[in-house]
C-alpha cells in the first residue's frame, strides 16, 4: 500500500507512525527508543496540569520534562479538569520545549474519571470544548493542539451524540489532529478495538464535514506489522499510535515503516542485537533515574523484552529480581551472550 505523510499543524513526518503516550511506560528513554526503531513522532506519559505546575527548579522530577536537543519533535500530554490550569501547564510544557500539546479526554482509569479528568470528559463535551478553546487560544500560533478521544464514554445513544459532538466542536476551534480509540471509557481495555468506528468517523470527516485531510490517528490493538497495515487500508486514518505493542519490542516500528512502505520485514533481532538494545536502555535509564533506581524502573520492561527470547520464564524470573547493573549485565550475559 502507499501511505501519504502525516501532518500535523507545521509538522509533516514521512510514515505516519507515532508512539503514544503510555502511563508508566513512555518516560524519555523510551521515546528516544521508538524514534531510533523508526517513530516519526513520541509523546510523553501523560501529565496532570498540576505536576507540571508544582515542578520546581530544583527537583528531579523536573528530569521527566526535559527535552534534548536531539528529541524534535516531541509532544507532551496533558490531564486535568480545570481549563485555566490546563492552559497554565500547557504553556510551560512550552517553556520546556515541547512541540506540541495533546489533551487526554480519554483515559478510562476510574480514579481518573471520578476526578473529572480524563475519560470523563467524554461525557461531558461542553466542558471538554471549554477547555480545548482556552488552551488552543492560549498557545503560540505554531504549536500544535491534538486531543486523545474514545469512542464514547459508554455504547449508548446518548453518549454516541456526545462523542460526535465534541468531535465537531474540536473541528471548530482549531485543534490539529485527532486520536481516536477504539474502545469506550466504560469499556476501559477490555474486549476488542472498534475499527468499524474508526473508519466512520473517518468517513464523516470526509462526507460530512468536509474535511478529508484532517489528520485522525488510529488507536488500539497495533501489536503487528501485519494488523496496522490492514488497519491502516480499512478504515482510511491519516496515521497510527503505536501503544501496548511496542513495549519491550521497539522492533514493532522498523516492521511496520517496512510493511507500509512495500519493504520487505525485517528480520527478527538476533539476541545480539537484543542485549545491545536492552544495555542502552538500561544506561538511558540510569542517566534519567540514577543508578541505584535503574534496575527496579526496567524491570516493567524487561519482562516484555524476554517474551522474544526462547527461556522466556526463566529469563523473566531473573529480571525480576535483579537489583543494579552488575546484575543486569550478568543477565545479559547469561541470557544474550558476551
Amino acid at each position: 500500500m502507499t501511505v501519504a505523510p502525516l501532518t500535523i499543524g507545521p509538522l509533516t513526518f514521512s510514515v505516519p507512525i507515532i508512539q503514544a503516550p503510555l502511563s508508566g511506560y513512555s518516560d524519555a528513554p523510551m521515546r528516544r527508543l521508538a524514534r531510533r526503531f523508526g517513530a516519526s513522532f513520541a509523546l510523553c506519559e501523560v501529565f496532570l496540569d498540576q505536576f507540571v505546575m508544582n515542578v520546581s527548579k530544583r527537583s528531579k522530577a523536573r528530569l521527566y520534562l526535559a527535552v534534548r536537543d536531539t528529541d524534535h519533535p516531541c509532544g507532551a500530554q496533558l490531564m486535568g479538569s480545570d481549563p485555566d490550569e490546563f492552559v497554565r501547564a500547557a504553556l510551560r510544557l512550552c517553556e520546556f520545549g515541547f512541540d506540541l500539546i495533546d489533551l487526554n479526554f480519554a483515559c478510562p482509569v476510574p480514579k481518573v474519571v471520578g476526578r473529572c479528568r480524563g475519560g470523563h470528559l467524554m461525557a461531558h463535551p461542553e466542558h471538554a470544548l471549554a477547555i480545548a478553546k482556552k488552551v488552543r487560544d492560549a498557545l503560540p500560533a505554531n504549536i500544535p493542539l491534538t486531543v486523545k478521544l474514545r469512542k464514547g464514554f459508554d455504547e449508548s445513544p446518548v453518549s454516541r451524540m456526545h462523542f460526535f459532538e465534541l468531535l465537531h466542536g474540536l473541528l471548530d476551534c482549531g485543534v490539529s489532529a485527532i486520536t481516536l480509540h477504539g474502545r469506550t471509557v466504560r469499556q476501559r481495555y477490555e474486549g476488542q478495538a472498534d475499527w468499524s468506528f474508526v473508519a466512520e468517523v473517518k468517513q464523516y470527516l470526509i462526507e460530512d464535514e468536509c474535511r478529508p485531510d484532517f489528520p485522525l490517528i488510529g488507536s488500539g490493538d497495533l501489536l503487528s506489522a501485519e494488523i496496522c497495515r490492514r488497519r491502516m487500508e480499512e478504515s482510511g486514518v491519516n496515521g497510527l499510535a503505536l501503544a501496548r505493542g511496542i513495549i519491550g519490542n521497539p522492533w514493532l516500528f522498523r516492521e511496520v515503516n517496512a510493511i507500509l512502505t512495500g519493504e520487505p520485514l525485517p528480520s527478527p533481532p538476533s539476541l545480539d542485537e537484543q542485549r545491545e538494545v536492552l544495555l542502552w536502555h538500561f544506561d538511558e535509564v540510569a542517566a534519567l533515574y540514577g543508578e541505584n533506581r535503574a534496575a527496579t524502573v526496567m524491570r516493567k520492561f524487561a519482562v516484555r523484552y524476554a517474551q522474544r527470547h526462547p527461556q522466556y520464564e526463566e529469563l523473566r524470573q531473573a529480571f525480576v529480581v535483579v537489583k543494579n547493573r552488575a546484575g543486569w549485565e550478568k543477565i545479559l550475559s547469561d541470557f544474550y551472550g558476551k
